[in-house]
This record gives structure tokens, sequence and C-alpha cells, in this order.
């Protein structure tokens, strides 16, 4: 299934043309009370959601897909868990350029592990980029994202995939710098997530999709994430090694080669095989 969060945080079921507004299926979710248990809460209750939804879709009200504003569809992780390196190609680049590099000996994620993304940059498709620091080059990232479903501590690799949700799409964007990443990765809406969840069950192998980013038209980045140096279990397995992860937490799991600045006024297309297509717009902050 394919479900999204639009408008004012309304859930929907799209066939990727249209949005069935299914948001009485939150009803199945259990009332909670202050403190709220770690994760977010549809991720936690992801089958029950799913079997309501199933149950609603047929009689929804139906909505061009264009009509609507699309949020991040996981509204409250805990995490958003980055990949730095995790593409031999973009290591070739990130060393030849020094608008990457900085002058720094650039290496893989053996070498700098993960990051985290402040959870206050995640923003949907719908609500796009607003780039701060113009002075500096700001770079739009392709990649597949990993969502946690299940959550746990030291999940060893043979297990990763019980552990997961489903699959969704982001825009890792970046200030380049001296910084640290976490910080240069932070900025408000550099976190974008969408255009919808879909269930693991949909995808055959998450370490063989094609996808590509497009900006204004112009193809940036096309690849596989076949090429991934930690593939989707060895992430799970290592981000796990180091902190738990609970439901609706986020693996950002990096970006290959052909990353490049964006300025106000461009338009992003990113498309995944299995997943579907975005278009971000980009403005000044």
């Amino acid at each position: 299934m394919k479900l999204c969060r639009f408008d004012e945080d309304r859930l929907g079921v799209t066939d990727g043309e249209r949005i069935h507004d299914v948001t009485g299926a939150l009803a199945v979710l259990p009332a909670m009370s202050w403190p709220v248990p770690p994760g977010d809460a549809l991720i936690a209750h992801l089958d029950r959601i799913v079997e309501r939804a199933a149950d609603l879709v047929d009689s929804a009200a139906a909505r061009p897909l264009a009509d609507v504003r699309l949020l991040s569809p996981v509204a409250n992780p805990t995490k958003v868990i980055g990949a730095p390196v995790n593409y031999h190609k973009h290591l070739d680049e990130a060393q030849a350029d020094a608008g990457i590099n900085f002058g720094q000996d650039i290496k893989t994620i053996d070498h700098y592990g993960l990051f985290l993304k402040a959870n206050s940059a995640l923003v949907g498709p719908g609500e796009g980029i607003a780039l701060r620091f113009t002075d500096r080059r700001n770079d739009h990232e392709a990649e597949l994202v990993t969502v946690i479903g299940k959550g746990g501590s030291d999940i060893p690799r043979d297990r990763a995939f019980d552990h997961i949700a489903g699959y969704t799409m982001g825009l890792d964007m970046t200030v380049r710098g001296t910084e640290d990443r976490s910080l240069r990765k932070s900025v408000d809406s550099y976190a974008v997530i969408g255009p919808w969840l879909v269930t693991a069950d949909e995808i055959a192998d998450p370490d063989a999709i094609d996808f590509e980013l497009r900006v204004n038209g112009e193809v940036r980045q096309a690849s596989n994430t076949r090429h991934l140096i930690f593939d989707i279990a060895r992430l799970v397995e290592y981000a796990s090694s180091f902190y738990t992860l609970y439901p609706g937490d986020l693996i950002m799991t990096g970006t290959p080669e052909g990353v490049g600045p964006v300025k106000a006024g461009d338009v992003i297309d990113f498309t995944m095989d299995g997943i579907g297509a975005m278009r971000v717009a980009v403005r000044a902050a």
C-alpha cells in the first residue's frame, strides 16, 4: 500500500494519480497521554492502519494528486539518520570537487559511520526547500529512505528486514562548508521526505532500485541502490549497534554521484522505481 500524509494532516492511499482520503483509519490508533511512547504512532501500528485503510479506500473521497499538498509520510521519527559517502562514484566526485571537499580528504561510510539530521529539517515535497546561506553552495542529494517499523537495538543483519515498515524517497539537502555534517544538513526543510510511504511488501528488492533526479529538466543523478557500499540490511544492523531504533525512524541510505547546486526558482524532479515521483520547488528562505 502507498500511504501519504497531505494537506492538514490527512491520511491518504494513492494509486499515483489520485489520493483517497482514509483519515478515518486513524481511529484505530490507541489513545496516548504524556509522555507519549518514543516513535511514530502511525508506523508503530501500521498493520492496523493498513487493514482499516483497505476497508475504507473503495468508498473514500478521491482527489487528483496535483490538488493536494504532500507532507512527509512519517510525521514523528525520533531520528533522521544519514549515511555519508555510501556510493563509490560519489566518493570519486567528492574527492575531485573542491566545492564539495573544501580541502578535506574524503573517505567512505566505513570511516565516517553515520550522522543525524535534526527532525526540524523534515518536510514533504509539497512544502518545498527554503534555501539558507545562499552565498554558499547548497546541493541536492537523492536517496532511498528506509522506514523502521519494529524497533530494536543490536539488530542482526539476517533479521534487519523484519524491522522495516517500508520505503520512501528523500532529498538530503546540504550546505557545503567545513562544519560538521549534522549541522550543515539540518537546516529547516533540508530533509525532504516523500511522496508517500510504500509498505515493504510492495518492494521486492530494495537493493536493486533505479532512480533519477533532474533539476529544471536536466538529469543530474541516475543510479541504482545495488551500488550502495553499506546495503539496506547492513545499514539497519550498523545503526542499531549504536542507538535503539524506534518505529518511524528514517535511514537515508546515501547518495550517488551527480550531486550539484540548486538556487531559488529551481525545480527538482525525483523518481524512483516502485515508489513514485516527487516534484520539489526551491525558494529562498
